[in-house]
């Protein structure tokens, strides 16, 4: 963990989950954190809870409102200098068929998980690359990587970011600005339950996959070793979600069955 001691690190989605654990992690190992997500009262919960609160900075932002971004920027290059690594956590899934899916939720999770983090990055990578360096952070899931039932509109926002982030690479080689994408399968979190159903409304459930999946510490360290690294893209998961990458690069038509038993939901029932 000696790569975060004393580095800038920004994290969005620092509420719950990935982003929570993430902040305790790197409080611990020293680093200089900025904790973001929409509610400032919970965000100074979190602070409070962290090993070292004197070195954290509380700044409110919510993905759907990029008109503030520049400002939460300076407030955070005002306060710490700079900003060494950014980590893209924040965002919301789905769980529902394309045929029950209102087009606005596709919309309101394209602007969240898609057009929030890249407004987001943008305001930040000018300050990057005039300090000489910098790491983008983003934590997308597997299904970027992958289509999977009842997650339409959250894997396309997903694969979107494997886009722009993997563009932005390859833009930037050689300047100092390093990218990870964190890709990880079911983790231990509160995503399911805040997950919109077709009407745009939070499901309220905990899936099972959910409920089974990997523990948020494992995952957290798992990312943090990867992170620390420079892996461009960190996987995160069980052997049978790894193979499901493999295969789908490899051998789609065997991925395709795979993935048809493990829909969640069973089969599409048109209205």
């Amino acid at each position: 963990m000696d790569y975060f001691k004393n580095k800038i690190v920004w994290i969005t989605g620092a509420s719950s989950g990935i982003g929570l654990e993430t902040a305790r992690r790197l409080s611990t190992a020293g680093a200089r954190l900025v904790i973001s997500a929409r509610r400032a009262a919970v965000l100074e919960d979190v602070k409070a809870s962290l090993a070292k609160p004197e070195n954290v900075l509380v700044v409110p932002i919510d993905l759907e409102s990029p008109q503030h971004f520049e400002e939460a920027t300076r407030k955070v290059i005002d306060h710490f200098g700079g900003i060494d690594i950014l980590i893209n956590n924040a965002g919301i899934s789905q769980r529902s068929y394309v045929v029950d899916t209102d087009l606005s939720v596709d919309k309101r999770i394209m602007e969240i998980n898609y057009f929030g983090t890249v407004a987001l990055t943008k305001a930040v990578l000018p300050h990057m690359l005039e300090a000489g360096g910098g790491h983008f952070v983003t934590v997308t899931s597997l299904v970027g990587k992958f289509g999977f039932g009842v997650r339409s509109a959250y894997a396309a926002s997903k694969h979107a970011l494997h886009g722009f982030f993997e563009s932005l690479h390859i833009e930037l080689y050689g300047r100092g600005i390093r990218v990870s994408l964190v890709c990880p399968g079911p983790v231990q979190t509160p995503i399911s339950l805040n997950a919109l159903d077709g009407a745009g409304k939070p499901t309220g459930e905990m899936d099972d996959m959910q409920k089974k999946g990997m523990p948020v510490d494992r995952a957290v360290d798992i990312m943090l070793q990867g992170v620390s690294i420079g892996k461009k893209e960190i996987i995160i998961g069980s052997f049978k979600e790894k193979l499901g990458v493999r295969l789908k690069a490899w051998m789609p038509s065997v991925f395709f069955k795979m993935a048809l038993k493990q829909n969640p939901r069973g089969e599409v029932k048109l209205k």
